[in-house]
């Protein structure tokens, strides 16, 4: 997000708690078998504990995972795995406090390392760790990264810079791609392809012959469409097959119907899930000169 960024969505317009669950519950009847809660960052959400409690409480179950700036961690770490939270991904794309300054125009450099203790103390594991490189910036901490991960036992994976940012500056000339990366690491460590990559976003590699991985998202220059498994759902209720989709599914409308009996709601959001998931196409069309970016930036979306 931008630093002077003020497009705040009014709160009427946010699903409430219960209205959160009952989505969550119909995905889950439906076959979802894990949820991940992402932002923005959900950890500023007051009632994330207790989101995360309803959800591990579900009948069915799905596993249950949380994407995080880490700043939070130290307070929230505990109370989140007590809760039912199994895993999370942290968000951190350099070493180096000052970069960090210039990155997300906060000194809470220190606060993000001191929440990843606190979730390795509190048994979230495995703990990922999601960087992505910037020319310029950050494009030469690769080999530095992986070698902070593997000596804390943190799972590493690079991502290709996605065209969602907020200000609309990505520039495929400035990219840093999945090859390069791969390049980068390969100057200090020797890596091998893990076999059987499934739906997974990220290709694996083992690290100098041992069971030790990290992972690379070539989300621009090698796209996984096919295999993608995933839907989202936007904190104003809306269900996107895509990431890089420019069409919406309206949940919200159905879940604040008045006249319609809570079973109905449920059917109805069940057959927009299944709409969903069969409209989703087999690439992104980044690639293409057609593509046009989507109108909402990763932070409206959900990462």
């Amino acid at each position: 997000m931008p630093h002077d960024f003020a497009a705040w969505l009014p709160s009427e317009d946010l699903l409430t708690t219960d209205e959160l669950m009952t989505v969550i519950g119909v995905a889950v009847s439906q076959g979802i078998d894990e949820v991940r809660l992402t932002g923005g960052e959900p950890l500023l959400r007051p009632d994330i504990v207790e989101i995360v409690h309803r959800i591990a409480s579900l009948d069915n179950a799905p596993r249950l995972t949380l994407t995080t700036n880490g700043v939070r961690l130290p307070d929230l770490a505990k109370p989140l795995a007590d809760a039912g939270l199994d895993r999370i991904n942290v968000s951190l794309d350099t070493l180096n406090r000052e970069r960090f300054k210039t990155l997300t125009y906060r000194d809470k450099f220190n606060d993000v390392i001191l929440g990843l203790k606190a979730a390795k103390d509190a048994g979230l594991f495995p703990i990922k760790i999601n960087s992505v490189l910037l020319k310029g910036i950050n494009d030469d901490e690769a080999p530095a990264l992986l070698t902070w991960a593997l000596e804390n036992e943190y799972s590493l994976r690079f991502i290709e810079q996605m065209p969602l940012d907020a200000g609309g500056i990505w520039d495929r000339a400035t990219l840093i791609t999945a090859d390069e990366i791969f390049e980068s690491l390969s100057s200090r460590y020797q890596l091998a392809p893990v076999e059987n990559r499934g739906s997974s976003p990220a290709e694996e590699f083992y690290v100098d012959g041992t069971s030790a991985k990290v992972g690379i998202i070539g989300s621009v220059t090698r796209p996984f469409c096919g295999a993608c498994d995933r839907i989202r759902l936007t904190s104003d209720g809306q269900l996107r097959s895509c990431l890089f989709s420019n069409t919406e599914t309206d949940l919200r409308s159905i879940l604040r119907d008045e006249k319609t009996s809570y079973e109905s709601k449920c059917d109805q959001i069940a057959a927009r899930f299944q709409k969903t998931v069969f409209s989703k196409l087999p690439g992104h069309g980044i690639n293409d000169p057609s593509f046009i970016a989507p109108l909402r930036p990763m932070s409206a979306i959900g990462g």
